[in-house]
């Protein structure tokens, strides 16, 4: 079987075309449901590759009747042999006409993304001294992963990024609105090899045969097998969103074109929306927003003031209420509406309040219940000092249940429907000598 010929290589912009089917073949089956894969003898649907993603679209055949069968492509990949496979839900025999139609809108904002990331990969290269090592075309934005840091090292990148990427974008979008046109032409590997040794090409794949080279000219020549526009002018621009440091490198987050247009409304929209709910302009939003944290913290620090002084309060309270017996003071409660954080501390300013006292506390709020244990006996008239953890760990494992803590602290998760059986063992262990 012929390898198809890849009209996309020649015409970009090319979504609608005629082709016959060469091969079919199963693919998969889902839910029992059987998934199709069909060759065409030529093909402008691109294939999963070099981080650019398949087109999508549909085949439409029609029979001697006039009946139209219309297959949607639901993926396009291409085998070891270069064979594009075009996977779709419904079969189509060998050497049926059908009539292409790609999904234009998804072609062409490939097509910006993977020019625009071309321009920035080489812009940062050439002016910054960043290589791109990969490159990722995903659904919301596009990414390139950069080297750690730039050949030119006069400053670590950390200290100067943020003036790197803002001059980047700037030199990208000024090199978009000189519309240079953007072409394509086919080398042997040797010719290949010579423009890399001599510096014009940017890199050269591991594989074999004529190279494909898509040239900026003035800017980058780089070997690719992907979509592009004719000219610059077409990626409309390139707004960056960020960056996040990766193993061994930094990825860059943007976008171009109709991306770039969303995603700057977006972000209007959305400080529009935070400077209304504060009551400011949006110039104002970042000062206001700090405002609100220096008073979120200046609360916090506050609330928790005053639960430790309504914990010691309510230890004290606590200790009044249960009666000193057999040289022993045990604390039992269970609290709704309290959460196990403030159990931790209303049990330490227990312990603290009185000594000879021990107390099991559980907060029945939530599904499971949090049971806390704590104690601050000593060994001695009488009695055997044991470990919380140890003995709440004892109590448990008949249950299958595993609590963890220290000697005066321990907690555990406990199912209500065993939360009274636990509380009665752990009171008992606690009060035995």
């Amino acid at each position: 079987m012929a390898i198809a010929e890849r009209l996309y290589l020649q015409d970009p912009k090319l979504a609608n075309f005629r082709a016959k089917v060469s091969d079919i073949r199963e693919f998969a089956r889902k839910d029992g449901v059987q998934v199709w894969q069909v060759a065409l003898d030529r093909t402008a649907f691109y294939p999963t590759g070099g981080g650019q993603p398949h087109d999508l679209g549909m085949l439409k055949a029609t029979s001697r009747s006039g009946a139209e069968l219309l297959v949607p492509v639901e993926d396009v990949q291409e085998d070891e042999a270069g064979e594009v496979w075009h996977t779709t839900g419904k079969p189509l025999l060998a050497g049926t006409p059908v009539e292409c139609t790609l999904d234009e809108e998804r072609r062409r904002d490939h097509t910006q993304q993977h020019s625009g990331q071309h321009l920035l990969s080489a812009l940062l290269a050439t002016k910054f001294g960043l290589r791109t090592v990969s490159f990722h075309l995903g659904q919301q934005d596009t990414t390139i992963d950069l080297e750690a840091e730039p050949g030119d090292a006069r400053a670590p990148l950390a200290d100067r990024l943020d003036a790197v990427l803002t001059e980047a974008e700037e030199d990208v979008n000024r090199a978009i609105a000189r519309n240079l046109a953007v072409s394509v032409r086919v080398v042997s590997r040797e010719q290949a090899q010579a423009l890399l040794a001599a510096g014009s090409l940017r890199k050269l794949p591991a594989r074999a045969g004529d190279m494909r080279l898509v040239e900026i000219p003035g800017i980058d020549l780089n070997a690719c097998g992907g979509t592009h526009v004719a000219a610059l002018g077409e990626i409309g621009s390139v707004l960056l969103r960020g960056t996040e440091r990766v193993k061994n490198g930094l990825r860059l987050h943007f976008v171009c074109g109709l991306r770039a247009v969303r995603a700057a409304r977006g972000d209007w929209r959305e400080l529009g929306n935070a400077s209304a709910l504060l009551s400011v302009g949006r110039a104002e939003v970042t000062a206001a927003l700090a405002r609100l944290q220096g008073e979120a913290r200046a609360l916090a620090k506050e609330r928790l003031r005053l639960r430790e002084e309504i914990a010691s309060s309510h230890a004290v309270q606590l200790a009044v209420e249960e009666p000193f017996q057999g040289g022993l003071r045990l604390v039992s409660r269970r609290f709704a509406e309290r959460d196990p954080e403030y159990l931790k501390l209303l049990a330490t300013r227990l312990l603290q309040a009185v000594p000879h006292t021990a107390a099991v506390l559980a907060a029945t709020g939530s599904e499971p219940a949090t049971v806390l244990i704590a104690s601050n006996l000593a060994a001695g008239a009488g009695r055997t000092s044991r470990a919380c953890d140890v003995l709440l760990r004892g109590v448990l494992a008949p249950y299958g249940l595993r609590g963890g803590g220290t000697a005066e602290l321990a907690q555990a998760e406990v199912p209500a429907a065993l939360l009274g059986d636990v509380i009665a063992s752990l009171e008992r262990e606690l009060a035995g000598p």
